[in-house]
């Protein structure tokens, strides 16, 4: 009876990972439930470090022990006992394939079989003159040989050589030596001779005679026999020659179109993808865009003159060769290199910049010789190629890449693949139309193609159709309509790439697994949330355990069981302070369920800031799916951007305005999506984007180094008496030079042991064991604590202990107040999460003095918060706010938007849908638009918060 209890539910007892406090914990088999609590609280030290890395070790033990000597031992997570545990998937933020290569066709392996319909179903066209292709067997064309050539001569030639240069002596040779007498050369019949040629510059079609006859005549072996011959010779292609016309028709094995004579290869899947060399487009190698000097980043301004520095690669003249040969074509035409480059004619323009037909004659007294001397001038765009090309240094990258722009791909027009590829059809759409269509169009194409294909085609078709179009209902479901299946993997946000993983788990149909996912509702309107827990419902209704990390409250609502950890974060979290139905918790008084009761909550503000009346004006954004809107951004308040997944925020927020401020303020390579133009920059004096990209990309980085602080925390040391006593700089006290760190283990505390294919363990230093210092340099205190112990120190600690030190508590204090109390000072980078790191880089813009006059651009700050942390979080914007400066979220959160003094809505759904703006104004005023689908759940939450 024991035994069946335990295995209707995965027990957890006595887990220490992190800050966890020894905690049980009991989660039923077989359910939906959400690990909820303040960040920090221990929510993630709960599924991923100690239930997914449990499933993973236990997972590794069941190799042989010849491969886990290749794997190592995984270290067991600091927990008692774990029993019910099932097979565990994660499906986290993290994993995003920065590949470009990587689609979401590719991702949920949609493509493929949508490859596989193309080879197997397509129709092929060619691409000369657009008329279908035909393919004939040996029975067809012997069949129109005897039906088509009664009473006529004919020769049956075996095409060699189709339109090429050459003098192809050896092949007159071999077919000589296999017995051929006659060869048809440019439509000449002659004998083949011992040495015989052709001239090699010239294009030419060849082919040998394998058969003449009278065709009533000839018996029907003879005949056979003479085409497959040819066929073989000639593989795949024949030509049957009428000797009294002069005409001959071509018939092939293989796809060809009737007209021109173009062949295609049998179909096959690889040849529609643009990841294989046999589909891939040539020129850009399937990436569908191409590298290109940009112009004017190379000569930014005409009214300088190329001595001066007009090219900017080049820069100010240097007694250079390539100095004089610019200086030799200008002379042509009657300037130098002290004429403003406006006034260079064009031809002398084109010849500077591509390189000129003629070779370029130097002036004999720069180079002291007594002759004329003549040289090839390759032009500065071949120049810069060279550079990027053959010169593999980061610097050197760096350098050209200043230079350079990328274009849609010329031949295949960002398609991706080669022509052939290109031209087989279904419905009138190639594969790259279908896979440009948005998730909803494609739902809608697939369920009428059928209507369009041949009986034979349809029978084939079915199996696969059915796959694609259970695959694609997925998408639907897990809310991702607006995405297509060429969306590039790197384009799309953490929460995205999540539910394509997750859309990609349902269809793989597994049972009896333990799902553990973070968040998955980031980045989804309140709209798509109910798509998306219907999803995990179903996922659970195979016959898994699902387990999500989350804050959502539908989420929450919806859930069979939820474990709420607490009280607070960090030190003063890692404690179960609720488990049970969503019911039950509605009775529990922890801060999740009072925030769930409306015993707490966000308050909306009395009254909207009404800003400092001026603005910031976009005309015209069209990237992606915008359609040519003109947008007003009023400064000194406090504006969010929502609207559905897929409506154009990030495109409109991210990809125009951000890099439009920042090529005015910082000189960014990164170019705008188009527009028409702009006003009222002048009225903010600098942007700040605080995104989630991670704050450093080693495990040296740290809040203490991002912030600043630690450079004041050494100056500090430095000047305690026994640090003067022994003579100690301030490099002394740092982990990254060599003189005060660990030299066991360079100042990273670890030491990194490689896995091969695991993700790498790291081990604490066998000498420093973790503190990165050396004995001489710990040795040095301020009120007790090393150097290492301040670094171990939490945020709210620091705080404590710092509290008297003027040049170091403001910054620790505002890591405090966005949050991040729980935190440790010398945590490293790659610990955090995105929005931990969204929140340092706020706390580090937040130390600094601002004028008042600075935007600051956050995309989905609330990821990964809390109600309470929602509700800190908002309380330091407001302050950003009222100081008189503009801040612009792009989010879904009600909790955030109805706080706002002004919203954009942008929708009214995902992808082509979307692109519009619906309305703006303060909260009320988009409630009473009674446009898009912000408005209802805006609605709902402003009525609860009043």
């Amino acid at each position: 009876m024991e035994m069946e209890r335990e295995d209707k539910k995965i027990n957890v007892w006595g887990a220490r990972v992190h800050n966890l406090k020894n905690i049980d914990v009991e989660i039923p088999r077989n359910s939906l439930t959400v690990i909820t609590g303040l960040s920090g609280s221990g929510k993630s030290s709960l599924a991923f470090d100690t239930l997914f890395a449990e499933g993973q070790r236990r997972y590794i033990e069941t190799f042989s022990a010849y491969a886990r000597n290749f794997l190592g031992n995984m270290e067991r997570p600091d927990v008692d006992k774990i029993t019910g545990l099932s097979p565990v998937i994660s499906i986290e933020q993290k994993t995003t394939n920065r590949n470009p290569r990587s689609t979401v066709g590719t991702t949920t392996e949609i493509y493929d079989y949508l490859r596989l319909l193309y080879a197997r179903a397509g129709t092929a066209y060619s691409y000369v003159t657009g008329e279908k292709m035909v393919k004939f067997t040996e029975e067809n064309v012997i069949e129109m040989i005897t039906h088509g050539y009664v009473g006529k001569r004919i020769y049956i030639l075996a095409p060699l050589i189709r339109n090429r240069k050459g003098h192809y002596r050896e092949l007159f040779e071999s077919m000589r030596r296999k017995g051929y007498i006659y060869i048809r050369v440019d439509g000449e019949i002659k004998e083949i001779t011992r040495g015989m040629k052709t001239d090699r510059y010239k294009n030419h079609n060849i082919e040998v005679v394998v058969d003449k006859m009278l065709v009533e005549d000839v018996s029907h072996e003879r005949l056979t026999k003479s085409v497959q011959e040819a066929m073989k010779q000639g593989d795949g292609l024949i030509m049957v020659l009428d000797k009294d016309s002069d005409e001959g028709k071509l018939f092939s094995k293989r796809l060809m179109c009737p007209t021109s004579g173009v062949s295609y290869k049998d179909p096959a899947p690889n040849i529609f993808s643009f990841n294989s060399p046999e589909g891939a487009c040539t020129r850009c190698k399937g990436l569908g865009y191409v590298s290109e000097i940009d112009l004017k980043r190379v000569i930014p301004d005409a009214k300088m003159n190329i001595h001066d520095g007009a090219i900017v690669p080049l820069g100010k003249y240097k007694n250079q060769m390539i100095f004089w040969q610019i200086d030799a074509i200008l002379r042509k035409y009657d300037c130098d290199l002290k004429t403003p480059f406006k006034d260079i004619p064009q031809e002398a323009v084109d010849e500077i910049l591509y390189g000129s037909l003629e070779n370029v004659k130097i002036d004999r007294k720069l180079i002291h010789t007594s002759s004329d001397y003549f040289v090839a001038f390759d032009g500065i765009v071949k120049y810069l190629q060279t550079v990027m090309e053959s010169d593999d240094s980061a610097a050197g990258k760096k350098w050209a890449d200043q230079f350079l722009g990328t274009a849609v791909c010329p031949e295949c027009k960002g398609q991706r693949l080669n022509q052939e590829a290109r031209s087989y059809r279904i419905w009138d759409k190639n594969i790259t139309e279908v896979a440009d269509l948005d998730i909803n169009d494609l739902k809608e194409w697939l369920e009428h193609v059928e209507e369009h294909m041949e009986p034979q085609q349809r029978k084939i078709a079915g199996e696969i159709l059915k796959e694609i179009r259970t695959r694609v209902n997925f998408l639907l479901e897990v809310g991702l309509d607006y995405l297509s299946l060429n969306r590039q993997s790197a384009t799309l946000s953490g929460g995205e790439s999540q539910r394509i993983r997750l859309a990609t788990q349902i269809g793989s149909q597994l049972v009896n697994v333990l799902y553990i996912l973070d968040e998955p509702s980031i980045g989804l309107h309140q709209r798509d949330n109910d798509r998306l827990i219907r999803s995990l419902k179903e996922l659970r209704d195979l016959g898994n355990t699902v387990i999500v990390v989350e804050h959502d409250e539908d989420m929450m609502r919806a859930a069979d069981w939820i474990i709420d950890i607490g009280p607070k974060a960090g030190r003063k979290g890692g404690e179960v302070v609720f488990q049970g139905t969503p019911k039950e918790m509605l009775k529990s008084h922890t801060i999740t369920a009072d925030y769930l009761n409306g015993d707490r909550r966000i308050d909306v503000p009395s009254e909207r800031r009404k800003g400092n009346g001026k603005h910031i004006r976009i005309f015209g954004a069209r990237g992606n799916n915008l359609k040519h809107v003109d947008v007003d951004f009023p400064l000194g308040k406090l504006i969010v951007v929502t609207g559905v997944s897929g409506s154009g925020k990030s495109t409109l927020v991210n990809e125009t305005l951000q890099p439009i401020l920042s090529q005015h303020f910082y000189r960014s390579l990164k170019k705008p999506m188009p527009y028409d133009r702009v006003e009222g920059v002048d009225n903010i004096d600098k942007v700040v984007n605080v995104d989630q990209s991670p704050i450093g990309r080693t495990p040296r980085s740290n809040p203490a180094t991002y912030t600043g602080v630690f450079s004041d925390i050494r100056s500090l040391f430095v000047n305690l008496p026994e640090a003067k006593i022994r003579g100690y700089k301030p490099g002394r006290f740092s982990f990254n030079v060599k003189g005060g760190r660990c030299e066991a283990c360079g100042g990273n505390g670890y030491k990194t042991i490689e896995m091969n294919f695991l993700p790498d363990v790291m081990i604490p230093c066998e000498v420093c064991h973790g503190k990165r210092y050396n004995r001489e340099t710990l040795e040095v205190r301020f009120k007790g604590k090393s150097i290492a112990d301040v670094l171990d120190m939490t945020i709210n600690q620091a705080v404590e202990f710092f509290e008297n030190i003027p040049s170091i508590l403001p910054k620790i204090k505002t890591l405090q107040d966005v949050g991040l109390g729980y935190i440790k000072l010398g945590q490293s980078s790659t610990t955090l999460s995105g929005g931990e790191s969204q929140r340092v880089k706020l706390a580090t813009e937040l130390a600094k003095r601002d004028t008042g006059r600075t935007l600051y651009i956050l995309d989905e700050p609330t990821t990964g918060l809390h109600f309470e942390d929602i509700r800190i979080l908002m309380d330091v914007l407001r302050r950003l706010t009222d100081r008189g400066n503009t801040v612009i979220i792009i989010e879904h959160n009600m909790d955030v938007i109805k706080l706002a003094d002004h919203v954009i809505d942008v929708g009214p759904e995902g992808g082509r849908g979307g692109g519009t703006i619906l309305a703006t104004g303060t909260p009320e005023e988009i409630v009473r638009s009674r446009q898009g689908y912000t408005t209802k759940y805006l609605a709902k939450s402003l009525k609860r918060s009043s």
